[in-house]
C-alpha cells in the first residue's frame, strides 16, 4: 500500500514530479510511493489503479508549476475545468477523504488563484505548501522528505537517510571513547611527571612553579631573611612575589650552635 501519492499535470511539471517520486522512492522505498508511470503494472486498468491508490494513501503531493491551471484539454478549455480531468479527480478524492494534501510549488510559481479553481478544489488553496526550485533541488527534496518522515510515522521508520545517519554516529562513538581514554592517560602521565620535579608539562606555566622544595626559596624583589628561630633541617620555604632581584641572607640556628661547641 502506498503512503504518498505524487500528483501532477501532464504538460506542466512532469520532470519535477518524476524527480520528486524518484528521490522519495530511494529514501522510503518504491512500495511506499505511488507514481502512475512507475507504479501501475502493465495490463492493469489505469482508472481503477489511480482511484485505489488515492483512497489508500496517507498523503498526496500536488506538484504545481506555472502552467498548471493553463494547460488545455482537447476541447480547448482549461483542463482543470473538466470533471473527468485526472489531476483534478485525484486531488478531489484526497480532499474528500481527509487525506493530507501538500501542494509543491515549482520555481517561481505563485500561489494558486482561487478564481481558477473549480468549487470542489477550493480547499486546495488553503493547504500549506512546500516549494521546489531546481537550483536548490537537493536541499528542497531533503526538506520535503524530512516533512513527510515527521508527519507519517511509518515513513519515519523506513527512512534510509535517518538510518544511515544513526549508523555513522554509532560508528564514530568508539573513536570518541578512545580519544577520551587517551586524554585521561595524558593527564595521569603529567601528574606523575610533576611529582618530584617539573617534567613534560603542556600549557602556559607563566608563574613560578615550586614543587617539593628542599630549602629556602625567594621569588620576590626584596631581600630574603630566613628567620633564626627555624629549627630542624631547614627545609621550610619563605618567599615573596616578584622578579627575585634582591639579595638572600640565611642563618641556620642549629649550625651556629655547632660552631659554638667547637670553640
Amino acid at each position: 500500500m502506498p503512503h504518498v501519492f505524487v500528483n501532477y499535470r501532464t504538460g506542466d511539471e512532469e520532470s519535477t514530479a518524476t524527480m520528486v517520486a524518484r528521490e522519495l522512492s530511494r529514501r522510503f522505498g518504491d512500495e511506499r510511493i505511488f507514481f502512475a508511470s512507475n507504479s501501475i503494472e502493465p495490463g492493469h486498468r489505469f482508472p481503477g489503479e489511480l482511484v485505489k491508490a488515492v483512497e489508500e494513501c496517507q498523503a498526496l503531493l500536488a506538484v504545481i508549476g506555472p502552467r498548471w491551471a493553463e494547460v488545455r484539454g482537447a476541447d480547448g478549455r482549461p483542463a482543470i475545468e473538466a470533471e473527468q480531468d485526472w489531476t483534478r479527480r485525484e486531488i478531489q478524492t484526497a480532499l474528500d477523504r481527509g487525506v493530507l494534501v501538500i501542494p509543491v510549488l515549482v520555481g517561481k510559481t505563485t500561489w494558486i488563484d482561487r478564481a481558477a479553481l473549480p468549487d470542489d478544489l477550493l480547499e486546495l488553496a488553503d493547504c500549506q505548501y512546500r516549494r521546489f526550485d531546481h537550483r536548490n533541488a537537493g536541499s528542497d527534496l531533503r526538506t520535503l522528505g524530512d516533512a513527510l518522515a515527521r508527519l507519517l510515522p511509518e515513513l519515519g521508520t523506513a527512512d534510509k537517510d535517518a538510518r544511515a545517519a544513526r549508523e555513522r554516529t554509532e560508528a564514530a562513538a568508539p573513536t570518541s571513547a578512545r580519544s577520551t581514554e587517551r586524554n585521561r592517560m595524558r593527564t595521569r602521565d603529567v601528574e606523575q611527571r610533576v611529582r618530584g620535579g617539573i617534567g613534560n608539562l603542556n600549557g602556559d606555566l607563566s608563574g613560578t612553579f615550586v614543587n617539593e622544595p628542599q630549602g629556602p626559596v625567594n621569588t620576590g624583589p626584596g631581600h630574603q631573611y630566613n628567620a633564626p628561630h627555624f629549627e630542624g633541617d631547614n627545609t621550610g620555604v619563605q618567599f615573596t612575589a616578584g622578579d627575585n632581584s634582591g639579595t638572600v641572607h640565611q642563618r641556620f640556628e642549629h649550625e651556629r650552635r655547632r660552631s659554638d661547641e667547637g670553640r
